[in-house]
């Protein structure tokens, strides 16, 4: 029923060469998109509305001055990372893959697939010593001295038992009192 609808907007936009403002729902919330035309189908990208959208100055970096060899650098870099191709083993959704593989396998009652290994175990980071080089790097680049002291250890203190609070007697008037007041609800 809604294919002649999509097909008449999806053919207008595309003779048009214009794109369409729409309010939708997502999430219990009023939305706002911009419907365009892409190979044969009707695509949607999400807007904000004005109150969601920050103001520029607030997240404005300060102003630096570049260098053109710096532009031309930057621009040698994104050619040399740019690639023609986006296939390959390292574009794929391997968590939906693996996670498709689970459900598959609860369904049908099989057990679950086997985690593969990691190729490079994960590397222990000592915290300690990295904070220490960059401290000695930081003095050596200000040609201070890069005697670096453990700090001191702090004496702990013993905690002392929390004293018991002894409740409050009520006498039978004021619990009676506080039966009545409590009426339930109706619903």
């Amino acid at each position: 029923m809604a294919a002649k609808p999509y097909r008449l907007l999806l053919q207008a936009l595309g003779r048009s060469s214009k794109v369409a403002i729409a309010k939708y729902a997502w999430s219990g919330r009023g939305r706002l998109g911009l419907l365009r035309v892409r190979d044969e189908a009707i695509v949607l990208h999400a807007m904000r509305w004005p109150d969601e959208v920050r103001d520029p100055a607030a997240v404005d970096p300060p102003h630096e001055a570049v260098s053109q060899e710096e532009i031309e650098g930057a621009l040698a870099l994104i050619d040399r990372m740019s690639r023609e191709d986006l296939e390959g083993p390292e574009l794929t959704d391997t968590y939906t893959d693996a996670l498709a593989e689970i459900i598959e396998a609860k369904r049908e009652e099989k057990p679950l697939p086997d985690v593969p290994e990691p190729e490079q175990p994960g590397k222990v980071l000592d915290l300690m010593a990295a904070l220490t080089a960059s401290v000695q790097q930081a003095k050596a680049s200000r040609g201070e001295d890069d005697d670096v002291h453990e700090m001191p250890k702090q004496k702990t203190a013993k905690k002392q038992p929390a004293k018991k609070t002894v409740a409050k007697k009520t006498t039978k008037k004021t619990a009676a009192k506080k039966t009545t007041a409590r009426r339930p609800r109706s619903a």
